[in-house]
């Protein structure tokens, strides 16, 4: 089973090298710049901490007056310009809760940086927001919008364009886009060497509908467009894109018929971060891609993993607070229940004195 290392290592190579009066082999004590995180064993402590910042980030305090501050910054990404993520955000990546964009966004932007090959030359995360948007202002995919009959240009969207990779997006061979529609998840793939496209789907393993399919026609023209405006090319055809469904293992979750028309299915969006970071498009063959499904523990686990990952991450301008803040949480039950999704922790639970 892969798993998400690179969160992982990097914070416990920086936990080593940042903490603060930790005595050194002489018994002289070290200062360092971030809070400090008292040490422990190696495994141990980074559950703990993990945790600690689960708790910490999606927990949204409702004050005396009856405000809150699910509007209070959290995290501030030096994505190529500044992308902010507070708390409600965060709040999100709890079990049974909707993950929504902003999270997904962030994840992509990790990935992107990550200093292996597949990312660092073939694969491109394109983050939602402009495909999303897209599809919000052309409903059902109409390629014509129907409030000023415009159609989709890449400078409309002004407020995302810093975010996007223009070399990566025009040069890499593989587009990785997450599209969010009626709260489902999906991940639209685009190999731009053969023109083929396919969709990896974590409830569909066909296109469930025409109106779909629609939107996947359209998404596939807003990528297209994408890519001409970044200095790549484009399909000539770019509004007659038919993406076919790769057959991959659906989750195996909380759904049922009824909760899917309800649009309740909460953990699609995990799949498709775990699907960005995992997938190798080289080895979708045949309209098959075999993978073990997860179970429900590790699906709820991996919202734990999510924000630290991108809490405690380098491009994080607020770790430091981040992990002071994390830190300062005692949790008053064993850890391992915290990773249970049958356990819910309240503020009854967590003492933060």
């Amino acid at each position: 089973m892969p798993s998400l290392s690179f969160g992982l290592t990097d914070l416990s190579q920086e936990e080593a090298a940042t903490q603060e009066g930790v005595a050194t082999q002489e018994g002289v004590k070290t200062e360092g710049k971030t809070p400090p995180i008292h040490k422990q064993s190696g495994q141990m402590k980074c559950v703990e901490i993990k945790e600690k910042c689960y708790i910490w980030a999606t927990r949204v305090k409702t004050y005396a007056d009856g405000n809150t501050n699910e509007y209070d910054t959290v995290c501030t990404l030096n994505a190529q310009d500044k992308y902010i993520l507070s708390k409600i955000h965060f709040a999100y990546l709890q079990a049974d809760t909707h993950i929504e964009a902003q999270i997904v966004f962030a994840m992509c932007f990790i990935l992107n940086q990550q200093k292996i090959k597949r990312f660092r030359e073939e694969i491109y995360c394109l983050s939602p927001d402009i495909v999303n948007m897209a599809i919000a202002n052309h409903p059902e995919g109409v390629f014509l919008q129907p409030k000023n009959n415009k159609p989709f240009r890449v400078e409309d969207y002004p407020m995302f364009i810093p975010f996007l990779d223009l070399k990566k997006l025009a040069s890499h061979r593989y587009i990785f886009a997450p599209v969010c529609h009626s709260q489902h998840w999906w991940l639209w793939v685009a190999d731009t060497r053969k023109k083929k496209t396919f969709v990896l789907d974590p409830y569909h393993k066909t296109c469930p509908a025409d109106k779909r399919k629609t939107i996947n026609i359209f998404v596939g023209h807003v990528i297209s467009r994408m890519r001409e405006y970044a200095g790549g090319t484009s399909e000539k055809n770019d509004r007659e894109i038919h993406t076919p469904y790769i057959n991959i293992s659906g989750q195996k979750t909380r759904c049922n018929l009824l909760i899917y028309f309800l649009f309740f299915i909460y953990d699609c969006a995990i799949y498709v971060m775990k699907w960005l970071e995992i997938i190798q498009p080289k080895n979708v063959k045949w309209g098959k891609y075999e993978w073990d499904n997860w179970t429900q523990d590790e699906v709820d686990h991996y919202r734990v993993e999510y924000a630290s990952q991108i809490l405690f991450h380098k491009m994080n301008q607020d770790k430091a607070e981040a992990i002071m803040e994390s830190d300062a949480i005692r949790l008053s039950r064993p850890s391992s229940l915290l990773l249970s999704p049958y356990c819910q922790i309240d503020s009854n639970d967590i003492d933060t004195d």
